[in-house]
């Protein structure tokens, strides 16, 4: 089973939508057998590559409102963040141009580290008050997954996997995307936003019950329970 996702670092659902994913996966007992790719996707392209304006008074710009109004709007997404166990911080959070964090991630893939590279990310953004624009930044959260700093650097001035993260956009274009997060299972079925792990839960059993998928064979009770193996046992 394949799912697709189409995200943006600076989306605060996107996060949200990504551990209601990985709840349903685990809780449907199908962890290692579903295959989950991240797609590109971007907000605002063109919002610059650093700012220091506040989360609350972008918000506020960009909706016509005032910033406390904006920050108590944030208020329901930080609890629906807290559901799914994740510590939203909007009060350290800036205006970021997402393009090369998308690039980093595509980059990380080679190194087959896609999937810790993206969690890093959105984890320093919406918890940490990271500039996802800040090369300085990128490269730090590349070497915390285990990347060589040398090669990150290099590759942030250059553009590599521009041309990738392009097509991704172009894709969601393509299928009528209009807003992220959005998953896509097996080119077939198509869920749309944060939904709760419930509606995931039912998306991949149904697929699986399609495919023949069996859920793989989950442990209970405790590790250190006595055991014979190995022509010996412990005693």
């Amino acid at each position: 089973m394949k799912i697709e996702v189409w995200s943006d670092y600076a989306c605060p659902f996107c996060y949200i939508g990504k551990r209601e994913l990985e709840n349903a996966i685990e809780n449907t007992g199908f962890k290692g057998k579903v295959d989950v790719e991240f797609k590109a996707y971007q907000l605002d392209p063109g919002s610059p590559a650093e700012s220091d304006e506040t989360m609350y008074s972008a918000l506020a710009r960009k909706f016509g409102s005032s910033e406390e109004q904006a920050k108590s709007q944030t208020e329901g997404i930080k609890a629906r963040a807290a559901e799914v166990g994740l510590n939203y911080d909007f009060d350290k959070m800036t205006p970021a141009n997402t393009f090369k964090a998308h690039r980093l991630s595509k980059f990380a893939g080679t190194f087959n580290k896609e999937k810790e590279m993206t969690e890093r990310l959105l984890k320093a953004y919406f918890e940490e008050g990271a500039k996802l624009g800040n090369t300085d930044v990128l490269v730090t959260l590349a070497i915390e997954i285990g990347l060589d700093e040398k090669v990150v650097r290099d590759f942030l001035s250059d553009d590599q996997f521009a041309t990738e993260v392009l097509t991704d956009i172009e894709q969601a274009r393509e299928i009528g995307v209009q807003g992220v997060p959005f998953f896509v299972i097996n080119q077939k079925y198509a869920i749309s936003g944060a939904q709760p792990t419930e509606v995931f839960e039912q998306a991949v059993k149904q697929v699986a019950e399609e495919e023949g998928l069996r859920p793989g064979i989950q442990m209970m009770g405790s590790g250190d329970a006595g055991v014979c193996k190995d022509g010996q046992c412990e005693i």
